[in-house]
């Protein structure tokens, strides 16, 4: 398995891979034919799609020049690889190609050529375990926590980078609980985690505890619609619900930054499991690779924090990806906005409840976290495609924007 560095991508909004993914491969492109008179990008399938509401032509054209680029849009067209595919052409002065080139931007700001010129360095494959059961197998016999086993896999260095992931997180929080004001879009979406955020301390008993951390989803999720500064988690649309955890647990019981960067270490061992051998690609598996994810994330840290055993975290994890098994993308009019921001809340919640479900148990189960991603792959396949980041299906065709908006 690849690095964990490359899960969570530190970038911006409001989509890893409509936005993230096509930046990055113009950026390789465009540093490869710098001298080109003029680029054509054809974007194809879920790219194409939902492109313009994900504000992927905004990324490449940032990266190639708006004044040379020409980008074509064919939604109806899936290469075989991927549903996110994109071609790039570089011509001369004569209108001839100089240099054409393919790539698929496949989740979680990751591209992938199929070897074709995106530089080696990017790849590192450093973790000798395939999935979670062989991890577990390696855990029990030798003592270690998942964040021992990050460390020994990285190295020590790896701590600096997730410090530097916690301070954009958590910055990201504390930008979004003060913001107010509509979101651009022309959804007429308004803010609302800084009221969520002031009404929870005006609240008791029950309500306090899922409050505030609804607003601090709400926070990350609104600055990634925005085109704020987040970290993927495993994606930008699902960026808002382990910060929410983090910050929630952070307030809740004054743990130290050190316990932060062991959780965040904990949920990232999940979200690799789930991209090297599943897919955290919503145009591939729909709204349970990225939400569904995220929720298993963020329950693991969740239950490292209430000093869940190895068994328990695992189990935490395949309970917060289990009950989101089945969930669509339908983006409407292909903003990163409904349902997807409000999604963040209800999954940071659900992570809550199933790291506190399981504290109550000794951590068995009958469906391991690796059948779960099975099963999660299965169900993305099985899924028709207006369901699969296309905005062709669900809330994405039944909606309809007022008059005005």
């Amino acid at each position: 398995m690849d690095t964990i560095r490359h899960l969570f991508r530190i970038g911006y909004g409001p989509s890893s891979s409509h936005t993230m993914g096509p930046k990055h491969a113009a950026e390789i492109f465009h540093q490869k034919n710098p001298g080109a008179n003029h680029y054509l990008v054809t974007l194809y399938g879920s790219l194409a799609a939902t492109g313009k509401g994900h504000m992927t032509d905004k990324a490449i054209l940032e990266e190639l020049g708006e004044d040379r680029t020409t980008i074509s849009w064919q939604p109806d067209v899936t290469l075989p690889y991927h549903p996110n595919g994109m071609e790039f052409e570089a011509f001369d002065e004569s209108g001839s190609v100089t240099d054409d080139w393919t790539v698929y931007s496949v989740g979680g700001g990751r591209i992938d050529d199929k070897g074709d010129r995106i530089p080696p360095e990017t790849v590192s494959n450093i973790y000798p375990h395939r999935n979670m059961e062989e991890i577990q197998k390696y855990l029990n016999s030798t003592g270690m926590n998942f964040w021992e086993y990050v460390e020994e896999c990285e190295g020590s260095e790896i701590w600096n980078y997730l410090r530097e992931v916690w301070h954009v997180m958590s910055d990201a929080v504390d930008r979004g609980v003060r913001q107010e004001g509509v979101i651009p879009g022309g959804l007429g979406i308004t803010r609302k985690a800084n009221l969520y955020f002031r009404r929870s301390q005006l609240t008791r008993d029950g309500f306090i505890h899922s409050t505030p951390m609804s607003a601090f989803a709400l926070a990350v999720s609104e600055e990634n619609a925005t085109g704020g500064k987040i970290v993927t988690a495993p994606t930008c649309g699902s960026c808002g619900v382990l910060p929410a955890v983090l910050r929630y647990f952070q307030k809740k019981m004054d743990i130290t930054e050190e316990n932060i960067l062991r959780a965040i270490a904990t949920a990232g061992v999940f979200g690799n499991v789930v991209k090297h051998t599943g897919s955290i690609s919503g145009a591939e598996v729909g709204c349970q690779g990225e939400i569904g994810v995220a929720c298993a994330m963020a329950a693991s840290a969740a239950s490292y924090f209430y000093s869940g055993t190895a068994r328990q975290i695992e189990y935490a994890a395949e309970s917060g990806l289990e009950h989101h098994l089945g969930l669509t993308c339908d983006p409407v009019a292909g903003l990163v906005q409904v349902p997807c921001i409000e999604r963040n809340a209800a999954a940071a919640n659900a992570a809550l409840f199933a790291a506190q479900f399981v504290m109550f148990s000794d951590g068995s189960h009958r469906i391991s976290f690796d059948d779960v991603v099975v099963a999660m792959m299965n169900t993305g396949v099985d899924m028709p495609s207006l369901y699969r980041e296309t905005s062709e299906g669900g809330l994405a065709k039944v909606y309809r924007i007022p008059c005005g908006a």
